[in-house]
């Protein structure tokens, strides 16, 4: 029961204990643990692509919506650190039920995963760490959203995939990383993080930028040359994927993103 109790305190922030088994359940969480200078305390990953050097010979306790609950329970971890997206709604309730302290970290903006990189340093008992790294992240977000800021900013479709067609609500993280960029995301009044819209919706908002990690994707809107973006060949790619992972790296990402929207700054 107490062990029980313990998981809630942890995960709405309460005081934090030393921990010295720990297991994250997304790559984004793991690259924090590492940028805290923490990895030792990491006794097992969630997979999802290729692994940073430190975490090369750490065990594997599954995959994106694969979890392996047995292999996880053998490390015995004292701290589960979990992105609600990376294990699914049935294996989620299954691990609130283990009496295992948890951590949810699931930041929408740039400030919360500076701020969510601080409440995972005092989990892991190394808060001076923490503090100074979201100490030089803030500096840095500081010094983009003073370089970057429009009066008005820059309409763009963030195209995350073509068929179905979806891209970010204004509720994901890549949402704010425009903000800071002097840009609007033109579907950031809709909720889902990924939601799904139609070629005729984005016609509609015309945006002056299309944004895609993908060359063919972007080619595709050449078939709408009445578009703000098309005329006036704001077809980016997108070439840097730590976008897609919220931990610190995501602050240079971002400085990338912004370079790419707004080279003239």
């Amino acid at each position: 029961m107490r062990r029980t109790w313990l998981a809630v305190l942890l995960a709405f922030g309460g005081p934090a204990l030393a921990v010295e088994r720990v297991v994250s359940l997304a790559p984004s969480l793991s690259e924090i643990v590492v940028e805290l200078g923490s990895a030792d305390l990491l006794v097992g990953v969630l997979d999802a692509g290729e692994r940073p050097a430190e975490l090369r010979d750490i065990p594997s306790v599954g995959r994106y919506g694969q979890l392996d609950m047995e292999r996880l329970l053998s490390l015995k971890p004292d701290l589960l650190l979990l992105w609600p997206g990376s294990v699914g709604p049935a294996q989620r309730d299954q691990l609130s039920r283990l009496g295992i302290p948890i951590y949810v970290a699931e930041p929408h903006s740039l400030e919360q995963l500076a701020a969510q990189i601080e409440a995972i340093a005092d989990r892991l008992g190394r808060p001076e760490r923490g503090q100074a790294l979201a100490a030089d992240l803030r500096q840095r977000l500081a010094s983009l959203r003073q370089r970057y800021r429009r009066d008005e900013p820059v309409g763009v479709f963030y195209q995350v995939w073509d068929r179905p067609l979806y891209t970010v609500g204004g509720g994901q993280i890549i949402s704010d990383a425009l903000a800071l960029c002097g840009a609007r995301n033109l579907f950031a009044d809709l909720t889902l993080p990924a939601p799904q819209v139609s070629v005729e919706a984005v016609l509609q908002r015309n945006p002056q930028v299309i944004l895609a990690s993908d060359q063919a994707q972007l080619d595709a809107w050449k078939a709408w040359p009445q578009m703000d973006a098309v005329k006036q060949g704001r077809l980016l790619l997108v070439t840097d994927k730590g976008l897609e992972r919220p931990s610190g790296q995501m602050i240079e990402a971002t400085a990338a993103l912004c370079a790419l929207v707004a080279p003239e700054r």
